[in-house]
């Protein structure tokens, strides 16, 4: 991602993905497209694109507030959970993805 168009009024815009791995299945298969929203609020369980050193990730972020920490966690049980450095750390939310040829669609907000 270019630093500069971070200043931009686009970064504030929905974008989609397709989902590349199978880190999120069952609920987001591979090849589905998921629509993100930089600026929507976020909460624990939610769905998110973070950064996690330099790269880029599609999972559920877990918050506890206990101890204000946040991490991200696949939904293929072996993975580990990543700890990150909370809010500044997430792209953007993701509320909904569409599925198979009969465009299933579904929110998650």
């Amino acid at each position: 991602m270019n630093e500069n168009a971070h200043s931009s009024c686009s970064e504030s815009e929905p974008f989609a993905l397709q989902v590349l791995g199978h880190d999120m299945e069952p609920e987001f298969p591979k090849g589905c497209i998921i629509v993100a929203e930089p600026n929507a609020v976020l909460i624990d369980g939610c769905y998110v694109i973070a950064q996690h050193e330099d790269e880029y990730l599609f999972r559920q972020l877990r918050i506890n507030a206990q101890n204000d920490s946040w991490t991200l966690h696949s939904l293929q049980a072996p993975q580990q959970a990543l700890l990150i450095a909370g809010k500044n750390a997430i792209r953007a939310r993701v509320v909904q993805s569409t599925q198979g040829r009969r465009n299933t669609r579904k929110s998650y907000i």
